[in-house]
């Protein structure tokens, strides 16, 4: 991977992270630093389970599905993180 194809993905990590946080209902208790993260963390696993499942992520244009399973990807990780942040405090 070249140093231009790890900034594109952490670029789009952000955009898709943002978006999911978008999607998902109610308001998500975690730090947009972490949504970042996690938008990242969603587009390397969307782009691995995208080629798994036989979606070309190597065309010439935009990657409509490969960006569908990354979003995708990112806003179950988004629930997941916000859910598993938001008790982070409260002690039972």
């Amino acid at each position: 991977m070249t140093v231009t194809g790890i900034i594109t993905a952490i670029v789009i990590g952000a955009i898709i992270g943002a978006l999911a946080r978008l999607i998902l209902p109610g308001k998500q208790n975690i730090p947009i630093w972490l949504t970042i993260v996690v938008g990242i963390v969603a587009a390397f696993i969307g782009t691995f389970l995208a080629r798994a499942i036989g979606i070309p992520t190597a065309t010439s244009g935009i990657d409509w599905l490969e960006l569908l399973v990354q979003l995708v990807v990112a806003v179950i990780g988004v629930a997941i993180v916000a859910g598993a942040y938001g008790r982070r405090g409260v002690r039972h």
